[in-house]
């Protein structure tokens, strides 16, 4: 029998949930003064607060004149905090919004006494590969957690391997954080029911003590525990009272034999409550638009800026951060806690939109402004599509666009406006009523060119850059206040825009870099390029030389890769019913799939050699939501269009595919299908540092079906088929692996559901979520399809996701208009066969000055040597917080690194 435990008082504490964030706020105030005052009333009293510095900071924002207290409690060792911002999930975000996570909290902690220097992950819904690598390189060496350890590790600890072969001790706490509670159910029964635990776990144990934690959600511990441990404590039983990190560094063996490499995502001893990944589909989508604008913004901020806007940048970093917490973009809580998550990572978005467009209008400021400037977020050199709006070219008159360098280049009309902006009739009294409506020189967001004044006329022209010299708006009053009073009557005012047109723009523009071009009317166009391939059109085809994609009679499409590769019917949509919960999908009992389309039409919309489109609309009768007793669908059904945007660019070796539909039904779960030529016995997905391989089941064995239902977030690949991915997304291998079906919606209406056929026991209170139905929402999806025999690395899906995922940036110049363009400009170059660049920012050493900051990784299991270029002298390898490792000595042209398998580096250049 133990003879000994240690108890760890804590709590586990939501930040927003089935309440939303300022609710749970208040609660958490009276917790923590509970446990100050404990705390200082009882010198053996210890509290681990959660791991996340967010609680600390919420309670210090309501009580700032405690910090001294709680500072003091940390210094004494008596109070653990840190080291996470936030308790986040794993996988709703990116693997660089981790390591800030990681580091914010780290620094929030610093400035307390410091972190606990464990990674603690107590009820993350299963957790990623790469995690040991990045505690590993905080210098943390020890982690804990619950859900999604397999059934494997049959003792408390376990050492668990990332892909790159770091490693961390790992606390299992497999009866989950609140396994001491149960013991603690009657004070004075404490060491007889603490002897029962004990020796119903004896085997897990091997002689460490048990480890009881004393907390659960919202609360705080009894102040009376520590009273009532030491009289449980006696001969028979040692019982001691620790923080988390005392535990594990003071009372546990280091040595554990079991090891377990990368993901965990068993369902054996915990819940991993996978519907989570597609529930909510908005909040996936804000979180990864927030997450590229803010990297973007980093870079061009560092890079072409001279303005340091880390003040900004911190502020959008913390509300990302917030809101990966795993009870908030998971999209789990109620419908008010939703709306405040996707409105805080709406501002976060905001806030780097603003930091990155002030970078860009810098060297913007040197372009004239009858030309364009072209950013390149990436580090590698590309070939971009730009839509630009312009002057239309006279009838008989092509565009033409001129880079810096004097070459030119085809460009492709897709539209032109109208010329005519308004047309009215008026009495002459109220011409001062129009006069209104210039402000300065700007008109309907033109800028007046000249005016036309004649007896009962005013005619305005409008352009985007005036030519014909200055305006005065108080001389057009004083003519105009003339005109009407010596002409009475009817005038006729109309304003006239230059004829506009939208073009399509090719631009070749640096690694990290920007380029500029103007666009003109030219008599004679320029010959096209003999390096790409034109796309070509036909009423069902779309083709650019590396991959042709043809519609079929029911809507699907045929996709023809590089290699000779054919895909038949991607994009067979499959509708069922659903009846699960926001955490776990469940068909109904009598589910009815709709696959078949009542009616398709398909239009050519553009036809060029830059870019083809074709939009195929399938009209489906989806039922209208389930029956009352929820195992069957309705009869009633919604003829339901969906739209399919299909897209084929110049030098692109895949397609591009947007599907867009008003959701007018309820509980249903909609999947995008993409049928393999020969079944896959497996399928690899991208995200958080890692391209993870999967089979084709999952481990199961606790209260939850082990549905194979799994993440990835830029790229999941699966036989001959490989799908670029804009968002986060839920996929799954079915059929015996013969077609990968992506989720596109799972509209539920509860948070969750107490009888539910694939779980045994409620995730959550049964609270009503309507607006997880997303009904009357308009739903969008665009990933891009690329057939490839040979695997996802010889398709080089980890540079061609990262090219589908961002897009260059495109400014105005401001400049007078005229002048010469300036030269291109390169910022960073990376090369390197799947290497993954997850950012590049501006840092500020007090020792060191001012450097960049760039974070690689090498995507392979072969690691990769990767030469970075550009105007720098020094570089130094550091850690995840930021500590100087190494110096490196730089080649002729650059720095030259060897990056091992899965390998995370960051390197600061200077």
């Amino acid at each position: 029998m133990q003879n000994s435990a240690v108890f760890v008082p804590h709590f586990h504490w939501d930040r927003e949930w089935y309440e939303p964030f300022q609710v749970f706020r208040h609660r958490l105030v009276a917790a923590l003064d509970t446990v100050l005052a404990t705390a200082e009333e009882n010198p053996d009293f210890r509290f681990t607060v959660d791991g996340q510095m967010a609680a600390i900071e919420d309670y210090l924002e309501m009580r700032p004149e405690n910090r001294d207290r709680v500072a003091a409690l940390v210094t004494d060792g008596r109070l653990a905090i840190g080291p996470w911002l936030i308790l986040l999930d794993e996988f709703l975000c990116s693997g660089e919004t981790i390591v800030r996570n990681l580091q914010m909290g780290w620094a929030a902690a610093a400035g307390l006494g410091g972190a606990m220097p464990i990674g603690y992950l107590p009820d993350m819904f299963g957790h990623i590969a790469q995690m040991p690598q990045i505690l590993a390189r905080a210098g943390i060496e020890h982690a804990a957690l619950w859900r999604g350890v397999p059934g494997s590790v049959d003792g408390h600890a376990f050492r668990w391997r990332a892909p790159d072969g770091s490693e961390v001790r790992t606390e299992f706490l497999f009866d989950g954080y609140d396994n001491g509670l149960d013991v603690l159910l009657v004070p004075d029964q404490i060491g007889r029911a603490l002897g029962e635990y004990a020796q119903m776990t004896k085997e897990r144990w091997g002689g460490d003590p048990v480890l009881a934690m004393a907390g659960t959600d919202h609360s705080a511990p009894d102040p009376h525990l520590a009273s009532w441990l030491r009289r449980a404590s006696g001969t028979e039983r040692a019982i001691t009272i620790a923080t988390l990190d005392e535990y594990i560094r003071k009372h546990v063996r280091d040595e554990v034999s079991a090891v377990v490499t990368g993901e965990l995502r068993s369902h054996v001893r915990g819940n991993i409550l996978p519907g989570v990944l597609s529930v909510r589909l908005g909040l996936k989508q804000r979180m990864a638009i927030a997450e590229r604008t803010i990297d973007h913004a980093e870079r061009v901020n560092a890079l072409w800026s001279q303005r340091d806007d880390a003040p900004f940048l911190s502020l959008a970093w913390h509300k990302i951060i917030e809101s990966t917490a795993h009870d908030s973009v998971v999209g789990s809580g109620t419908d008010e806690t939703c709306d405040q998550v996707e409105a805080r990572l709406a501002e976060a978005a905001q806030t780097a939109r603003a930091v990155r467009d002030a970078a860009l209008a810098e060297p913007a400021a040197r372009v004239p402004s009858d030309g364009y400037l072209v950013a390149n977020p990436l580090p590698c050199p590309r070939m971009a599509l730009v839509e630009v709006d312009v002057v239309a070219p006279p009838e008989g008159s092509a565009l033409v666009a001129t880079a810096a360098d004097g070459s030119a280049h085809p460009v492709q009309l897709v539209s032109e406006a109208p010329t005519v902006l308004s047309d009215e009739h008026i009495d002459a009294s109220q011409l001062e009523r129009v006069l209104r409506r210039i402000h300065r020189r700007e008109l309907f967001g033109r800028l007046i060119d000249r005016y036309e004044l004649t007896p009962g006329s005013l005619v305005f022209h409008l352009a985007e850059v005036p030519t014909s010299g200055p305006f005065d708006l108080l001389i057009l009053r004083r003519e105009v206040a003339a005109a009407a009073a010596a002409h009475p009557g009817r005038w006729r005012v109309l304003t006239l825009e230059e004829a506009r047109a939208t073009a399509l723009v090719p631009v070749h523009v640096p690694a990290c870099g920007l380029a500029s071009f103007r666009v003109a009317p030219s008599d004679r166009a320029p010959e096209p390029s003999t390096t790409i391939t034109p796309v070509t059109a036909t009423i069902h085809a779309l083709s650019n030389g590396l991959v042709e994609v043809a519609i079929a009679a029911d809507g699907t499409l045929d996709v023809t890769g590089a290699d000779g590769t054919v895909l038949h019917q991607v994009g067979r949509l499959v509708d069922g019913g659903d009846r699960g919960d926001s955490y776990n999908y469940a068909p109904p009992a009598q589910d009815a799939l709709v696959s078949e389309p009542t009616e398709v039409t398909v239009e050519l919309l553009e036809n060029g050699s830059l870019r083809s489109r074709m939009r195929v609309t399938r009209v489906y009768e989806w039922p209208a939501a389930l029956s009352s007793d929820r195992d069957v669908r309705s009869r009633q059904t919604v003829p339901t269009p969906v739209q399919t945007l299909v897209e084929v660019r110049a030098g692109e070796p895949f397609v591009r595919v947007a599907i867009s539909f008003l959701n007018q039904s309820a509980d249903h779960r909609l999947r995008f299908h993409v049928p393999l030529p020969t079944p896959a016995v497996g399928s690899a997905s991208a995200g958080q540092f890692a391209v993870t391989e999967r089979g084709l089941t999952a481990e199961g064995g606790w209260g939850e079906y082990p549905i194979p239902t799994f993440p990835a977030s830029s790229f999941v690949s699966a036989g001959d088929a490989n799908v670029l991915l804009d968002h986060c997304s839920e996929y799954e291998l079915i059929d015996d692996g013969r077609e990968l079906a992506i989720t596109l919606l799972r509209a539920i209406g509860s948070i969750s559901v107490n009888i539910h056929p694939l779980r045994d026991e409620p995730a959550a209170s049964e609270i009503p979520a309507p607006g997880a139905q997303d009904l009357g929402m308009r739903i969008e999806n665009r990933f891009a399809v690329l057939p490839s025999a040979t695997g996802w690395q010889e398709a080089n899906a980890v540079a061609l996701a990262e090219e589908f995922r961002n897009d260059v940036w495109v400014a105005r110049g401001t400049a007078p208009a005229g002048r010469h363009l300036p030269p291109d400009a390169t910022g960073v170059q990376v090369a390197g066969k799947d290497v993954f660049v997850s950012s590049i920012r501006r840092i500020a050493d007090g020792d060191r000055g001012a450097g960049t900051e760039m974070r690689l990784v090498a995507m392979n299991d072969a690691g990769a040597t990767v030469r970075v270029t550009g105007a720098f002298t020094q570089a130094t390898t550091v850690d995840l917080l930021g500590q100087p490792i190494s110096e490196s000595t730089l080649v002729a042209d650059g720095l030259e690194l060897a990056l091992g398998p899965w390998e995370i580096r960051t390197v600061v250049i200077r």
